[in-house]
């Protein structure tokens, strides 16, 4: 399942020929271009660039980069483990929100650990071995979650969804657009509205593009149309992504999706979350405690390229923002559906087997 390509034909991050391989996300959907990085640095500033975004396939590609960063180090085991650890928090730096990212590493971090003494030869085939298992488990959660959420949406929905929660944020089908493909591949007629996502346009650049691959209907609008959409009785639902959860259920998602939230609660809207089990942190009792990532003004100030705000004037750009618990209406897992109360819910989920 390593190399994860969709039926619409394209992958977001994979493992090939020694190398990581990304769909590079800048560029869509003017040019589909895929990049090669034989260098785990590459791979991490990639991440950074957002060249891959997206919790779950941040995660993977952090997977992919530190058993790639493994080859470039020596093969003297003291020197191997040093070198392994400044990768780890090389990877840990990348972006500072996404759990998915440091779960990942902890993985990486634990499987480091169960091969004990074996060769550096061993190890580096064994961190690999872990990074193809990241990358397949994350598949094949998506497609579960998929079937289990697409229970929640009747047939002839108009589901709203806001950024790209779909196979270019993970390894491959998605989270909240895996939930649409699984209502699709159940036979329902679904239809989407994706918002702009400004300031980086992911819901006009990659999920509009997204869905046309997959033969979905979609409707791009601005993320100031969304209530007045609502008002008209045009949506049905709401499905979004996460890129972090606490243990009481507050979600941190894109920009923007705190307003979504609220905007679906006056209106009477479901509002759900669909992200895998790797998403939640229970280190953190509620989303005050979520790190909230400052990206660049710049990509703020300019679409494209082009300059629309003045040089002088202040920008502000906190690129996530948290949705109370009580706000939504049901977490979609791997592992289940979760309803309120969600602290209870996510322990038990969390001990429950995958």
């Amino acid at each position: 399942m390593n190399d994860a390509i969709l039926d619409e034909g394209f992958f977001t991050v994979r493992w090939h020929e020694g190398a990581v391989e990304l769909l590079d996300q800048r560029a869509l959907p003017l040019r589909e271009t895929v990049l090669r990085f034989e260098h785990a640095e590459d791979v991490a500033r990639a991440i950074t660039d957002m060249v891959v975004r997206g919790a779950p396939a941040i995660g993977v590609t952090a997977a992919f980069g530190l058993a790639l960063g493994t080859r470039e180090l020596p093969d003297e085991r003291g020197a191997f483990d040093r070198g392994f650890a400044a990768l780890c928090e090389r990877f840990a730096a990348a972006r500072p929100t996404a759990v998915n990212l440091f779960w990942a590493i902890d993985r990486m971090k634990a499987r480091r650990a169960a091969v004990g003494d074996s060769p550096v030869t061993a190890v580096r085939e064994a961190l690999l071995a872990e990074a193809r298992a990241i990358h397949d488990e994350d598949v094949a959660a998506c497609v579960q979650m998929g079937r289990l959420g697409a229970e929640l949406v009747p047939d002839g929905a108009a589901v709203l969804t806001h950024c790209n929660a779909g196979a270019l944020a993970t390894a491959g089908y998605g989270t909240a657009l895996g939930v649409v493909r699984g209502a699709r591949d159940a036979g329902k007629k679904i239809r989407v509205f994706a918002d702009e996502t400004r300031p980086f346009l992911q819901g006009a650049r990659l999920t509009a593009w997204e869905l046309v691959k997959a033969r979905i209907p979609v409707t791009v609008i601005t993320d100031n149309m969304a209530a007045d959409l609502m008002r008209r009785g045009e949506i049905t639902c709401v499905v979004v992504g996460a890129d972090r959860i606490a243990r009481n259920g507050d979600v941190a998602n894109k920009i923007g999706t705190y307003g979504v939230a609220v905007l679906a609660h006056v209106h009477g809207l479901p509002f759900y979350v669909a992200a895998p089990s790797s998403t939640f942190d229970v280190t953190i009792p509620d989303g005050a405690g979520i790190p909230i990532e400052e990206r660049s003004p710049e990509e703020v100030r300019q679409i494209g390229g082009v300059r629309i705000v003045a040089v002088d004037v202040p920008v502000r750009h906190p690129a996530f923002d948290v949705t109370p618990a009580e706000l939504v209406a049901a977490l979609i897992t791997e592992r289940g559906v979760l309803r309120p109360p969600y602290e209870a819910a996510i322990a038990a989920m969390l001990t429950r087997s995958a």
